[in-house]
């Protein structure tokens, strides 16, 4: 589990940073194009209110350019029919007071303002219920306009609707507040905030325009995140699906060097048998052939017949000899002779072990190696001579542990140093070795397994001595064998 772990563990982080990061991307764009649409509202909300202003500043200063009226008709006293948001239109003659007496000091004093400044000034502002008025001071008559500023919204041509939209915008001028539309804030919400607060373009109004607009987490673009999320999950799969196609088309590639190396080996040992085995019959028949041409060349009867078949004889031995002596050079195991290297006995395990990782997953064996236990063990050793060594065993253990109920088995594998030679130890707890097999476990053509060549270990074992090492093979305490490769460790 924990190695599965470790192989799914850089995956997993590699989709969760994918993911993060995409999630980060797609969210501030979203946010992005909200603030984006929340701007373009307001400027648009502010600009209608904006005319709305400058269009009361307009009528106060047509009423005082106009020609003024005499007796009791009043033109201006119209102007509510004309604009619904104009609610009373007030006119004061330079020595009367103005006719509202309940708000004659303020209109006054706004008067006052407006012919010092040139322009119309506020009087009696009250934004809780939407009202103020506006003064003009002109002669020969001043104005007033009581006007119903929430009214004055143009609601046709407004960007927002007024009761779904969710930002909030306010007029706010001396503490005081009207809410053009409520927005949907939840106080103490988690989120983003966005505000902005421009004054209306009017000196005579200057109303400040306040938007505020919160967005939650549910505002989100999770949709597009999970999209992106498992868009990403189909990408790594992909990727994950050609690397284990790489790496089990590499793993077969070396498994059949490997297997080639080995059947040649295999041909070499079979062969350096065969003609150990028939050159001493060939050469006794060699010398019996010559013993026996010498006692007949002393007979009287048919000497040269004698003499020409024994020669022929002769030369057929000498010929089945060296065809025997072409097929052990030609054949003869290849590498043999090979220079020797450093290599590190722990990297040359790890090796074999992932070149055979789906055997190992195939039995249900987690080979228990720890290669960060000892420093690096350097040896002089022959690289694929070595490769094949570890390879036989690791592929004997794992044949023995077959024998072995799939929940006991269990392999270990360690490298160490002793003295000057570097000891790779390969110990399973299968059925172990009978002692009667343990003296002929090297020979060749000897095997404990029904079907087995009887060449691994003996060519394993050549293989170590021909480069200086040994192998050797015991019983394991208290079930199992265990198998100790020794080879010298490489010069400094």
């Amino acid at each position: 589990m924990k190695q599965w772990l470790r192989s799914q563990g850089g995956w997993w982080l590699a989709w969760l940073a994918l993911t993060a990061v995409g999630a980060v991307w797609l969210a501030r764009s979203e946010l992005a194009r909200m603030h984006q649409d929340f701007e373009t509202d307001v400027r648009i909300a502010h600009r209608l209110m904006s005319q709305q202003m400058v269009q009361y500043d307009a009528v106060l200063a047509t009423l005082a350019l106009l020609e003024p009226s005499t007796g009791a008709d009043h033109p201006e006293q119209r102007l509510p029919s004309v604009y619904a948001s104009i609610l009373r239109v007030q006119r004061r003659d330079r020595d009367e007071p103005w006719p509202d007496s309940s708000q004659a000091a303020a209109l006054a004093a706004a008067e006052a303002r407006s012919r010092s400044l040139q322009r119309a000034e506020l009087a009696a502002l009250d934004l809780a219920r939407g009202r103020y008025v506006l003064v003009t001071g002109a002669t020969p008559f001043s104005y007033a306009l009581d006007i119903d500023l929430a009214g004055s919204v143009p609601w046709r041509d407004w960007p927002m609707n007024p009761q779904r939209s969710p930002v909030r915008l306010s007029l706010q001028r001396d503490g005081q507040q009207l809410v053009l539309q409520p927005g949907m804030l939840s106080a103490g919400a988690n989120g983003w905030r966005f505000e902005l607060s421009k004054a209306l373009a009017s000196p005579s109004q200057p109303f400040d325009l306040i938007a505020v607009r919160q967005v939650g987490w549910s505002e989100l673009p999770w949709r597009a995140i999970a999209g992106w999320a498992a868009a990403m999950a189909v990408l790594l799969v992909g990727l994950r699906a050609a690397q284990r196609q790489r790496v089990a088309r590499r793993r077969a590639e070396e498994l059949l060097r490997l297997g080639q190396v080995a059947r040649l080996n295999a041909l070499g040992e079979l062969s350096a048998g065969l003609a150990h085995e028939l050159n001493q019959p060939l050469t006794a028949v060699l010398a019996n052939t010559q013993a026996a041409r010498r006692l007949l060349d002393d007979d009287p009867p048919d000497l040269d017949t004698a003499r020409d078949a024994m020669g022929r004889a002769a030369e057929q031995a000498r010929c089945a000899a060296g065809v025997v002596g072409r097929l052990r050079r030609v054949i003869e195991r290849p590498g043999a002779g090979s220079e020797t290297k450093p290599l590190v006995l722990q990297d040359v395990v790890r090796s074999a072990m992932h070149l055979l990782a789906p055997e190992f997953a195939k039995r249900g064996v987690a080979a228990q190696f720890d290669a960060s236990a000892h420093a690096p063990v350097r040896v002089q050793a022959e690289d694929v001579a070595l490769e094949q060594i570890v390879h036989n065993l690791l592929m004997n253990a794992l044949q023995a542990l077959d024998l072995v109920p799939a929940a006991e088995r269990r392999l270990v594998v360690s490298v160490d140093r002793k003295g000057q030679e570097g000891v790779l130890t390969v110990t399973d707890n299968g059925r172990g070795i009978a002692p009667e097999a343990l003296p002929r476990l090297f020979e060749p053509f000897f095997s404990t397994r029904e079907g087995g060549l009887g060449l691994g270990l003996s060519l394993s074992e050549t293989l170590a001595s021909g480069m200086g090492g040994s192998l050797s093979a015991a019983n394991a305490s208290p079930r199992g064998a265990c198998f100790t490769l020794q080879l010298p460790l490489a010069k400094p």
